[in-house]
């Protein structure tokens, strides 16, 4: 009994959520009431117009911020009452980033930007071998010492879902990851990550106002006027080219 309640427990659980800032006259309620959860493995993509909400949930999924009321569970454990030290922990080990801009040090070549996760937890010998392996994963075997001014903007992005998975995390939080990608590149970044979902079984949450990339998810969720207006899957599951 406890094994089927542990299977059939969410991984990320929002309540009642809300988020407001600003106060009086000057308040403005980002979310009004969100109820939201994902089970582990999900592959969930967020959609919405600007000022809809999602970016303000992706943050607070992401312990970037914090609910006005609510609660936010992950795997069980109310976020609401971590310390601030607490919660920047359960960033560093459960969660993975992507961003459009890739936010990738310029001078520094792709292994080095892969392994900047990994100096912050003390990881050592293993540095090397676990950000060449991430690399790997990526498709940029022998790309290592180039630097991001070397390579194109989705060999930048690639690396920047290798430092995103180098730690090995549960939950991969990409916002925009397309953004700022061609079509062609697009394509092979959602083909990347469905191939991180299905052979991983990394849980992926991604924003994206694109509805092509959006049907490469399992499961659609839209945000309107601070909630979520409706939640389903996808007509057609794109292939991954494997």
């Amino acid at each position: 009994m406890n094994a089927a309640k542990e299977e059939s427990a969410p991984l990320i659980e929002l309540r009642g959520v809300t988020k407001t800032y600003g106060v009086g006259s000057a308040a403005m309620q980002a979310l009004r009431g969100v109820d939201l959860r994902i089970r582990r493995g999900e592959f969930v993509a967020v959609m919405g117009a600007s000022g809809s909400g999602k970016s303000t949930c992706m943050n607070i999924l992401g312990c970037l911020d914090t609910p006005t009321s609510g609660l936010y569970r992950f795997e069980g454990v109310e976020v609401g009452k971590l310390t601030r030290n607490q919660r920047a922990l359960l960033r560093r080990n459960y969660l993975g980033f992507v961003f459009q801009s890739f936010n990738l040090l310029n001078r520094t070549s792709a292994l080095e930007n892969v392994e900047l996760p990994l100096i912050y937890r003390h990881t050592g010998s293993q540095r090397h071998a676990r950000a060449m392996q991430a690399l790997k994963q990526v498709g940029l075997n022998g790309w290592e010492h180039h630097t991001p001014g070397e390579l194109s903007g989705g060999q930048q992005q690639r690396v920047a879902i290798a430092r995103a998975i180098v730690t090995q995390p549960v939950v991969l939080l990409a916002d925009e990851p397309t953004g700022n990608l061609d079509s062609a590149r697009s394509i092979e970044i959602m083909q990347l990550l469905v191939s991180l979902n299905i052979n991983q079984g990394i849980t992926i949450i991604m924003v994206t106002h694109e509805p092509d990339m959006a049907a490469y998810a399992k499961r659609v969720v839209h945000f309107k006027d601070g909630l979520i207006e409706n939640d389903h899957s996808p007509k057609e599951i794109k292939p991954c080219s494997q």
